[in-house]
């Protein structure tokens, strides 16, 4: 099995790890330390790796204003609680990117959103709607 751990650059890494736990529903942790955090899946798999700008000097990861964060990349997320995970998504924004609706090719349900540095957030339905 090989896995891949995807690492995004963030502004608060404390913030960002509460706001991808209260997305995911999971329990309230602290991240490992104030430069890097992993989001963890109930069986300790990474489902995401929040990585302070500018902190250990990783060249793509140096500073926001060389790009817009999230330009060519788009964070997808398959969850088997998709409604509850719908109504939490819901409180930590203010309107959703895309509004629930079934995609054409999966034939999944889902709806997306920006996380607090504006990576573009699409969350699916694990099984077709």
């Amino acid at each position: 099995m090989k896995r891949t751990w995807i690492i995004i650059g963030v502004d608060d890494v404390r913030g960002s790890f509460k706001w991808y736990q209260t997305l995911f529903g999971q329990a309230a942790t602290l991240p490992a330390h104030d430069y890097f955090g992993q989001i963890l899946d109930s069986d300790g798999t990474v489902l995401l790796c929040l990585h302070e700008w500018g902190a250990h000097e990783h060249p793509s990861l140096m500073k926001p204003d060389h790009g817009t964060p999230g330009n060519g990349l788009l964070l997808f997320f398959r969850v088997d609680d998709f409604d509850v995970t719908l109504q939490r998504a819901r409180s930590l924004v203010t309107q959703l990117e895309e509004e629930l609706h079934v995609n054409p090719n999966t034939q999944t349900r889902e709806f997306s959103l920006r996380d607090p540095d504006g990576y573009y957030v699409t969350i699916s339905a694990l099984s077709a709607a």
